[in-house]
Parts: C-alpha cells; sequence; structure tokens
C-alpha cells in the first residue's frame, strides 16, 4: 500500500520512512496525531480570539450602560445618584498616613492621624527619610514630629515605609 516512486538514482522510494511490516499502520497514526495537534492549536487561536472580541464587547457595553445618563442629558449624578460610592470615612488607606510620631520603638512608629487613628510604620533598610529637601537618618526622627509616609501594607496590617518625609 505505500506509493512507491523512484528517484534519479532509480531506487525505489517510499512515501513513510519506516521500513518494517507495520510502517504504514505507524506513518498513518503519525499523520492523525499531527493534524490533531494543528487542530488543537487552531481551536486554542479561535477560542482565545473569541474571548478577546468578547472581552472588548462586553467592556465597551458596560462602559456606554455606565455612562448612559450622560449621553443623554439625564442628571448629573445619575438617575439613582451615585449608590456605588461609600462615604469617605468608611475605610481607612493602606499605603500611607499622615501625622504626628507618638512612639518610636526601634525600626517601628506609631503615628497618629488627625482623625485619631494610630498606625504603625516600620523603617527599613531601602527607606528614604528627607526633611526639607535634606535625606536624613531613621534614628534622627523625633517624638512630635509630623510626618508623611508612603509605602506598603503588611500581613500584620503596618505599613513598611518606603518614603517618609519630615515635615517641620
Amino acid at each position: 500500500m505505500n506509493e512507491e516512486k523512484q528517484n534519479s538514482e532509480g531506487k525505489h522510494l517510499t512515501s513513510c520512512p519506516v521500513s518494517s511490516e507495520h510502517g504504514e499502520f505507524w506513518c498513518g497514526i503519525l499523520k492523525l496525531v499531527i493534524i490533531g495537534l494543528i487542530g488543537f492549536v487552531v481551536l486554542i487561536i479561535v477560542f482565545g480570539a473569541g474571548v478577546k472580541v468578547g472581552t472588548l464587547k462586553a467592556r465597551y457595553s458596560y462602559r456606554w450602560a455606565e455612562n448612559y445618563h450622560k449621553n443623554f442629558a439625564g442628571p448629573r449624578g445619575g438617575f439613582f445618584g451615585d449608590w456605588r460610592e461609600f462615604p469617605a470615612g468608611d475605610f481607612i488607606s493602606g499605603h500611607g498616613v499622615f501625622g504626628s510620631i507618638i512612639k518610636i520603638d526601634g525600626n517601628t512608629l506609631i503615628i497618629k492621624e488627625e482623625n485619631n487613628i494610630e498606625k504603625t510604620v516600620l523603617i527599613l533598610d531601602k527607606t528614604t527619610v528627607t526633611s526639607r529637601r535634606e535625606t536624613i537618618k531613621s534614628n534622627e526622627l523625633k517624638i512630635d514630629d509630623r510626618i508623611i509616609v508612603i509605602g506598603s501594607p503588611d500581613d500584620q496590617g503596618q505599613i513598611e515605609a518606603k518614603f517618609i518625609r519630615v515635615i517641620r
């Protein structure tokens, strides 16, 4: 069943390079596997393109609906008001603090904000501390210094300071 061909030297060639009595069978299986893999890859690409197009359509639809009242000269806050917004005082910021130092314990500062919330700030080796336009050492911080801290929250609810600015 192999197709036989002759090359320029007159030797017989087969379309399947396997030379055993079951060679045709394995060549057929190999072709089916390759065709199946190519079909699977094409299916994944088509599915991914469909997801991308669907996401873009959904985003457009969501944004259009969100701005419907603006597009058609409705009330400024929408027909139902802005019911999705929470009052500003309901959440505390985890990435920064502004207030006075009330306690210094090694590399840990306790800061009291204006609304009497105390936050713990950790000073790391890579923390930059500035006063006016000069970089200072963290051990120069004093109780009652007013500071601005920018950092990242950790698992214990403390702020790992990346930048501290002293306001004097």
